[in-house]
Order: C-alpha cells, then sequence, then structure tokens
C-alpha cells in the first residue's frame, strides 16, 4: 500500500486528467451502445478501481470501449433483455480469465512495432477529427464514437463540414481559451514552476470553461452553452437510488445460445484489444515497463465479471484514456484507480456541477491528447526506417480511420505481417557472385518459405562456375530447402559446376550429400 502511494504527487493530478477524458467518453459509449448513460459510468469505475488494482500495467486505463459499441448494441437488439446482456458480460468475463490462465496473453507479441506505433497516430488523428465539431459547437454524435461511418449515414469528415453550418460563436472561444492554456502549459516557463506541476492544465481547461459560460450566461446569453454542448449525466438524490437504479444479469438465459455467442464474441474482441492497448502504452511509458499480458487478462476478466453484476457495460483497457494518463504524468496505477474513485464520487455526490463542463473545453483537452499522439514527427521518423515499416504503419493509420479501430488493426496487422514475414524471407539465404564463383550462406533458420528463392538462386547460377555452400550458421534447415540443395549437388556435375559445403558438425552433415564432393 506504501508503495501505490509513492507516486501520489504525479498520480492524482493525473487521475484527475483521466477522470475528466473519462467523464464524457463513459457517457458517450453508453449512448453509441443504445444502453442507458449510467451503465457507462459503471464500467467506468469498475475499469478504474477492480482492474486498475488488479493489472501488472502501472499506466494502462480501462473502461467501456467504443471498439465494442457496434457488438453491445447488436447484442442488446438480439436478446430479449439488457439484463441477459449483462449475463453475456460476466461470461465474457469468466472466458477471459480462462484467457489468462492458459496464457493467451503471447498473442500481444506477434504485432509487430510499426502496426502498435500506426494505432497510435490514428487514434490521435481520430481524436482530432472527432472533436473538431465538439470544438466549433456541434454535439450531435457522442464523444465515445470513434468508427469512420456514422449510424446517420454521414462519416467523419461530411460530419466536420457539417458542424460548420452549426457554429457557436461561445463554444469556438471556451475551446480557444483552453487550447491557450493547454499551449502555455507546454512552455518550459511553466514547466519549470512547482506550482503548474501539482495543478494539471485539463484541470484549469475545465474550471476556466465553466466560468467562462457562467459568464456568458450572465452577460452575454446570446454565447451561452446548455443542453446537448454541456455533460450530460444522471442526478441521484442519494446514494441509494443510484444504487437502486443498477439493473443486474438475468441468469435465466444460460440456456440460450445467443448469450454464449455474445460472450464468447465480446471475450475475443474486448481481449484483442486489451492487447493491444498495453503494448502501444508500453511503448510510450517514460520508464519503458512491460505489462504482463497473461495477468492483464485475468485482471479484465475479474473486471467484466463485477461490472456484469453491477450492470456496467463489458471495458478493456482503453488507449484513449491511457494516452491521457501518460500525458498527464501518471507514475503508476494510483492513477488509473483514482480516476475510478473519482468517477464513482461524482455520480454520487457532484453530478450537478460536472454538467456545467461545455463539451468544448473536453474536445480542446482531447484535440491536444490527439496531437501528442500523431506528431509529423512520427511518420517522418517511420519514413526514415524504410518502405518496411513505413508502409505497415500508414495503411494501419488509414485502415483505421477509414473503417473503424478493430478492423483497421486487423488490416494493419496483416499487412504489418507480410513485411516481416517479406524480411525473414529475404535475410534467410545470403547470395554473392564473385567473378565465377558463388556464395550461399544459410542464416540462422531457414523455413519452407524461402523454397522459392532458392529455387531462383540455383537456377541463376551458370555452367562452369564453383559454388560454396555455407551452412555453419543454421540451426534449422527445412526439409524441402535441403532436397532442393541435394538435388542440385547431384546434378552439378552435368554441369560443370564444382560445389563446396561447409556445415556445422549437428544437422547439416547428416543431411546434405556429400559423395564424390569437395567438403570445406
Amino acid at each position: 500500500m506504501k508503495n501505490l502511494f509513492r507516486n501520489a504527487g504525479a498520480d492524482i493530478p493525473a487521475s484527475i486528467v483521466v477522470f475528466l477524458v473519462a467523464l464524457p467518453l463513459c457517457l458517450g459509449v453508453a449512448v453509441a451502445s443504445d444502453a442507458a448513460p449510467v451503465t457507462g459510468i459503471i464500467a467506468g469505475i469498475v475499469g478504474g478501481i477492480v482492474i486498475g488494482a488488479l493489472s501488472g500495467s502501472q499506466l494502462s486505463v480501462s473502461g467501456p470501449a467504443a471498439g465494442l459499441t457496434a457488438i453491445v448494441a447488436g447484442a442488446i437488439g438480439k436478446l430479449d433483455s439488457y439484463s441477459i446482456f449483462l449475463l453475456s458480460v460476466v461470461l465474457a468475463g469468466v472466458i477471459q480469465l480462462i484467457f489468462g490462465f492458459v496464457k493467451a496473453g503471447i498473442i500481444g507479441e506477434f504485432i509487430p512495432n510499426s502496426v502498435i506505433k500506426g494505432m497510435l497516430a490514428a487514434i490521435g488523428i481520430i481524436l482530432i477529427l472527432k472533436q473538431l465539431p465538439h470544438f466549433v459547437g456541434y454535439d450531435a454524435n457522442p464523444e465515445g464514437d470513434e468508427a469512420f461511418l456514422q449510424p446517420d449515414n454521414s462519416n467523419t469528415f461530411s460530419a466536420i463540414l457539417n458542424s460548420f453550418q452549426y457554429i457557436s460563436s461561445g463554444a469556438i472561444i471556451i475551446a480557444l481559451i483552453a487550447t491557450a492554456i493547454l499551449l502555455m502549459y507546454e512552455s518550459k516557463a511553466i514547466k519549470k514552476q512547482r506550482i503548474f506541476q501539482l495543478i494539471p492544465g485539463p484541470l484549469i481547461v475545465v474550471l476556466s470553461g465553466i466560468a467562462c459560460n457562467q459568464f456568458f450566461a450572465s452577460s452575454a446569453p446570446h454565447l451561452a452553452l446548455s443542453g446537448d454542448h454541456l455533460v450530460k449525466l444522471d442526478v441521484f438524490d442519494a446514494p441509494s437510488a443510484f444504487v437502486a437504479s443498477l439493473p443486474h444479469p438475468d441468469f435465466s438465459g444460460l440456456a440460450n445460445s445467443q448469450v454464449w455467442l455474445t460472450a464468447l464474441t465480446l471475450a475475443i474482441v474486448a481481449s484483442l484489444e486489451t492487447l493491444l492497448s498495453i503494448e502501444a502504452i508500453d511503448k510510450i511509458d517514460p520508464e519503458k515497463r512491460i505489462s504482463p499480458s497473461n495477468r492483464e487478462l485475468k485482471a479484465q476478466g475479474v473486471g467484466n465479471i463485477v461490472a456484469g453484476l453491477l450492470g456496467g457495460l463489458p471495458v478493456t483497457s482503453v488507449i484513449v484514456r491511457s494516452s491521457a494518463n501518460v500525458s498527464a504524468g501518471a507514475k503508476s496505477k494510483l492513477s488509473a484507480i483514482m480516476h475510478g474513485v473519482l468517477l464513482l464520487l461524482s455520480v454520487l455526490f457532484f453530478a450537478d456541477y460536472l454538467n456545467l463542463i461545455p463539451k468544448a473545453s473536453l474536445a480542446a483537452i482531447l484535440i491536444f491528447t490527439g496531437y501528442k499522439l500523431a506528431k509529423v514527427g512520427l511518420f517522418t521518423e517511420h519514413y526514415r526506417k524504410g518502405w518496411d515499416q513505413f508502409l505497415p504503419f500508414v495503411i494501419t493509420v488509414v485502415a483505421i480511420l477509414l473503417t473503424d479501430l478493430l478492423i483497421g488493426i486487423i488490416i494493419g496487422m496483416f499487412v504489418g505481417m507480410f513485411f516481416v514475414l517479406r524480411s525473414n524471407f529475404k535475410s534467410a539465404i545470403f547470395f554473392i557472385k564473385d567473378e565465377r564463383r558463388y556464395l550461399i550462406r544459410f542464416r540462422k533458420e531457414v523455413s519452407f518459405l524461402n523454397k522459392g528463392l532458392m529455387k531462383n538462386i540455383i537456377e541463376s547460377i551458370p555452367n562452369n562456375t564453383s559454388v560454396l555452400i555455407d551452412a555453419t550458421k543454421s540451426e534449422f534447415i527445412d526439409r524441402d530447402v535441403v532436397d532442393m540443395v541435394n538435388d542440385f549437388i547431384v546434378n552439378a556435375e552435368t554441369r560443370a559446376i564444382r560445389v563446396y559445403i561447409k556445415f556445422n558438425q549437428t544437422a547439416s552433415k547428416t543431411f546434405f550429400k556429400t559423395n564424390n564432393r569437395t567438403i570445406a
């Protein structure tokens, strides 16, 4: 417990930032999922307190995820009631626990780095694009919606263009003031001041937004924001009223096959999104810590069991909240836990005050977070690394922008794996020519994927030459490649090709034909 509060000076201010970011997202994801707003808050509370306490990740923040909205909305529509859907959430948590115990978290280790960086950049761009309408005062779409295509048949870009027909001068003024504050907080002079290290910029942004809007209401009513332009949180007279409002799972649906199918779908998608998220957050962790993936799956499983029992939406590790956590200077999991506590306190005691927050202020915070994730330097860095890094990175970004987070990541993973295999394919066999002498050198492992390359190399060797086949570095050579080399050795004499073979004293000597051949 003592170690938990060791970095409280950094974690508690960061938790306030994450809370301010998470609150509208929890509400937005609930609305986009066709669920009651309070269900998103419950999921955020569980993601912060329960998963935050159990997780091995120090900076990851969990809660309701936009990537699950389509699945959740569809499942709620297919099942008889929301209570039966909650049973699917509980079962999904049990399945995730099983995933953790069978060590399925290893899947996350096979995701190419360029794809993870592409996901982060895409999330940054999505934050900017999706929050621009809220920045100018157009609040028709919920904050939690990350998909390119909208339910009203519009898309990300058409929504931005449409928003300029509904510009609110008051929202723009509040958002510009918020942006100025955030930029000021980035200056070296401000960073050196101890007081500004204790008071996070986004908190000042929110307070200034409330103050500015209250000033508009009293002195310039035509600029004042109300209704959809402000945060909307259910107000409860007492904690008991909040508890009484919570739905509960209906266990009579255990015999329903659709319940189990929904549970399996939620478990798989939520686990993939979590593994991707913690991989990405580990990449931007200033201390470069590594989160235990199997422990994370277990924590997520427990979290979904608790969320389902309390009436909340399914939870995953969420990249937006986690990125905001890193950006705010969090040092440990205390930040995630405290953000859950703040969500709980807010819904119990401070809903009236939170409903004064202009969405334009929150939009400025998220746009600034998006800018940090998608800096131009990230694109130039991958371009300098070569096409095998740049193309998977860019394709991942574009795919996520034009589809949604999950589909885009899957596309990026396929592209990234193609370039990984292509790179391994090319590097497994080294081939060089020196006048009429040729060198074929096998690297550490030569798989069946290298058959085509080996065939092309053999066919390119002309008659009346000498060839050195060097297998001293190899620990594994696929049998198909060995057979191809042996066929070449057998037929070399008919083409006046003299073959020399170098091998280690383990497998290579028993593989290659050496009779009537010169062995080097």
